[in-house]
């Protein structure tokens, strides 16, 4: 059964850091491309971050300098590391692998002093 279980979120003030892991199973992670998305009430879902199963990395614009997204195969778990959060970036983040339609339940990060 894949699965995929998103941790880390929280409250942080702006200009803050925070790392998101999210763990997954029930595929071979390390054949597929992992994904970041994040979801606001206004703007709905959007693509934050991809790795790719060669390790290259494609991030949104807007968090360019601000993100890195890495895996660990042997733990099955990719990693979101955001840090200068600003306002904006609060949202429910979700990972999930490329071609399923899975989703887990998120994980909610909010910027705010």
């Amino acid at each position: 059964q894949v699965q995929f279980v998103e941790l880390g979120g929280g409250l942080v003030q702006p200009g803050g850091s925070l790392r998101l892991t999210c763990v997954a199973s029930g595929f071979t992670f390390e054949s597929y491309n992992m994904t970041w998305y994040r979801r606001t009430p206004t703007k709905g879902r959007e693509f934050v971050a991809r790795i790719f199963i060669d390790r290259r990395t494609s991030v949104v614009d807007s968090m360019k300098d601000r993100v890195t997204i890495s895996r660990d195969n042997a733990k099955n778990t990719v990693y979101l590391d955001m840090n200068s959060l600003k306002p904006e970036d609060t949202a429910v983040y979700f990972c999930q692998g490329d071609g399923f339609s899975v989703w887990g339940l998120g994980t909610r990060v909010t910027v705010s002093s």
